[in-house]
């Protein structure tokens, strides 16, 4: 999942939260409204309708500066302007990712006679609350303006554990884990989370499954010949375990992993050796003279 999807999820599942955060006290209800602006295919990633008729907040979420966020920008409130002409439109870019381009400093679009403003907020710039009555803000403080975001993203867990729904722990321990691998090594992201379970997340689930989608497409950039060399590898290695729980049981995860980590020509000699295995201890030895 990418970092905009996610703080779209986030945006879309407590929008009153970034409104208030935005612009201060707003009145209630606050609600979601669709984010297709046109009959095209132009979405806008966050449109949120304030309450009591006070206007709309319009937020885009970027990862990296774009020169063409000051157009889109201009577009997205004309097109707001055609659905809903009697509402006023607030529009904020929030970066995510600290950088020294100039281009996160861009508030406007100018066209000839057309001149359109809007806002921008640089995370690393922001002071935010880190407390758990703000859950949605949370997954951002490692990004936001800390000293330490490892001392940052400790203290953000702690928040996260005290949480009482579970769900709710899980999608927010989801992104927060995948928005602080834009500031943090993944192993230490890792370590510092352990103690959350986030598998069964919306969040996690996707981003496990883009993951894949990129380190397969990574693998056939790299050459068909070692993608096929690799399939035939796993492929043999997933039959001769078959073959070795068939006759053995199972397995500790430390042999498979030994079985897993050998060449084909090695799999190939174990393919044929197990059929003399009567025990464990068979395989263990077979394997010590590898």
């Amino acid at each position: 999942m990418a970092y905009d999807n996610i703080c779209k999820y986030l945006a879309e599942r407590f929008p009153e939260q970034f409104a208030r955060w935005l612009m201060g006290e707003v009145a209630l209800p606050v609600q979601l409204l669709p984010t297709e602006l046109s009959e095209e295919p132009m979405r806008a990633d966050s449109v949120i309708l304030l309450g009591l008729q006070q206007g709309i907040l319009h937020l885009e979420f970027q990862t990296d500066p774009d020169p063409e966020i000051p157009f889109r920008m201009a577009d997205y409130r004309l097109r707001l302007y055609r659905k809903y002409p009697q509402l006023s439109v607030r529009q904020v870019v929030i970066y995510l990712r600290k950088t020294r381009s100039q281009r996160v400093f861009q508030t406007s679009f100018r066209l000839e006679r057309l001149s359109h403003e809007f806002e921008v907020v640089r995370l690393w710039e922001c002071n935010l609350p880190a407390r758990v009555d703000w859950p949605a803000l949370l997954p951002f403080r490692v990004l936001s303006q800390v000293e330490d975001p490892g001392e940052t993203l400790r203290e953000v867990v702690a928040e996260l554990e005290r949480l009482p729904e579970s769900s709710e722990q899980r999608e927010l321990a989801a992104a927060t884990a995948v928005l602080a691998g834009l500031a943090l090594d993944r192993g230490l992201i890792r370590q510092i989370m352990r103690s959350l379970d986030m598998r069964e997340s919306v969040i996690y689930q996707e981003w496990r499954a883009e993951a894949l989608r990129e380190g397969l497409e990574a693998g056939r950039k790299e050459g068909l010949q070692l993608g096929l060399q690799q399939g035939l590898q796993h492929g043999e290695a997933t039959l001769v375990l078959r073959l070795l729980r068939r006759k053995l049981g199972s397995l500790d995860p430390a042999l498979e992993n030994q079985i897993w980590a050998l060449p084909p020509s090695q799999l190939e000699a174990l393919g044929e050796a197990l059929l003399d295995f009567h025990s464990v201890e068979d395989l263990t030895a077979w394997l010590a003279r590898r």
